[in-house]
């Protein structure tokens, strides 16, 4: 017999017992993003590779290692998205969506990178999105700020995050940066790691970003980025930080938070937590004002952040509070050939009566006992019994799964009102 064919290393299933709390995490993105005016875009998985060699750089660790890229039978090279900005703003260039004035979205769903499996840290793993386009201000940095933390609110785990931001300036500050950041490692070569001095050529500022504490002394003596920032960065950031002081939003000024990827611009920020280990970093993005123009549309302004679920749905103080949203309301058990036929009916009855209601009919037959042990396990509030002797007399047995009470005998026409109190649909 061959060996059971498992799920590829660093992808994984999400079980029944766990749905629960995605839904209730994706419930509570849904809502707090439509109260703020945000509309859902769905995306392709699979994109051309020269949409993210273009827009995330060819000299990122993403584009080098980490993509998922093959040749499809049109010798089309094509990679399994690794993240959703690319894929966003290449749907809204192709459909003629930046024409309005302003626009503002979110996605959901699975990204790909190959990486060293983790907790935390997976090979496919599930993002949420949002981009907002068309828009100068530094309201609408402010706004997607305000907009996360509402979520964390929501969620109940705020207090586990802290907030960090930053600014990069424009293309050209970073410019003038960067040959400032060349010229201060070259100094330091030697303590440099073999991945930093690939870096000091290729993409200097990543090199700020290292998790090698061995060069934490000789990165926190580089010069800070804001020392080449202009009056126009300078005044965008001020505003930034003042609408966030008067919303009463905690944030750390980190001037070694960088971002992987090329295309941001001044603002970037990331919700940061102590309570995951290595994989601290659970909400970033920031301004990509230049991307549109890079990826041939006309040049305007955007921002946007990705959070990932997996870390998310790790900080929930109580992820068995999910479960109850979903959770059936009743279990009919059905012992007796009369009562299988309208038990079935009934069940239709009330869904039709009760939309709301979540109702699981036993099916396959079996005793009493072993349908009321179901029924207890199923989750469900309340057990609807219906025997022959149910159906000669048109009445049923409910019985509270969930507290110590008597069981209760109704006439068919008394269910209805009764379970819609009971349940409160």
């Amino acid at each position: 017999m061959s060996d059971k064919i498992q799920a590829i290393r660093g992808m994984h299933d999400i079980l029944p017992d766990q749905t629960p709390r995605w839904q209730g995490v994706e419930r509570a993105f849904r809502e707090v993003l439509a109260s703020y005016g945000y509309q859902e875009i769905r995306l392709p998985i699979v994109e051309k590779t020269e949409l993210f060699k273009r827009s995330i750089g060819e000299v990122t660790d993403i584009v080098e290692k980490e993509m998922y890229t093959f040749d499809d039978r049109n010798g089309d090279s094509l990679t399994l998205r690794p993240e959703g900005t690319a894929g966003c703003l290449r749907a809204c260039l192709e459909h003629g969506l930046l024409h309005q004035p302003s626009l503002r979205l979110w996605y959901m769903g699975p990204m790909f990178r190959h990486e060293r499996p983790q907790k935390g840290r997976y090979r496919q793993f599930q993002q949420m999105g949002v981009e907002a386009y068309g828009m100068a201000g530094a309201d609408i940095d402010a706004e997607l700020i305000l907009l996360s933390k509402r979520l964390w609110k929501t969620l109940s785990i705020d207090h586990k995050l802290e907030l960090q931001i930053n600014s990069l300036g424009t293309v050209e500050e970073r410019l003038v940066y960067r040959e400032k950041l060349v010229e201060y490692f070259r100094v330091h070569f030697d303590a440099l790691d073999e991945d930093s001095k690939r870096r000091l050529e290729t993409n200097p500022l990543r090199i700020l970003d290292t998790k090698n504490q061995q060069m934490s002394d000789v990165v926190k003596g580089a010069p800070a980025l804001n020392e080449c920032l202009g009056e126009a960065s300078l005044s965008h950031f001020q505003q930034l930080t003042r609408t966030l002081d008067e919303a009463g939003v905690s944030y750390t000024i980190n001037p070694r938070l960088v971002r992987g990827l090329d295309y941001y611009s001044r603002t970037v920020f990331e919700w940061v937590t102590t309570e995951l280990g290595a994989q601290g970093t659970v909400c970033a993005g920031g301004r990509y004002d230049g991307l549109i123009a890079q990826l041939g549309g006309k040049a305007s302004h955007a921002i946007g952040f990705a959070l990932g679920v997996e870390r998310l749905i790790d900080l929930l103080d109580d992820p068995a509070r999910f479960d109850e949203a979903i959770s059936p309301h009743a279990y009919l058990i059905r012992v007796g050939s009369e009562a299988e036929r309208i038990g079935g009916l009934l069940a239709e009855q009330l869904r039709d009566a009760l939309p709301q209601l979540r109702l699981i009919v036993h099916c396959d037959g079996g005793s009493f006992k072993s349908q009321f042990k179901r029924a207890d396990k199923s989750g469900a509030a309340y057990a609807l019994i219906l025997g022959d002797n149910e159906v000669q007399n048109l009445n049923i047995g409910v019985k509270n799964l969930r507290k110590e009470s008597e069981q209760i005998t109704l006439e068919h026409y008394q269910l209805i009102p009764y379970l819609q109190s009971l349940i409160q649909i």
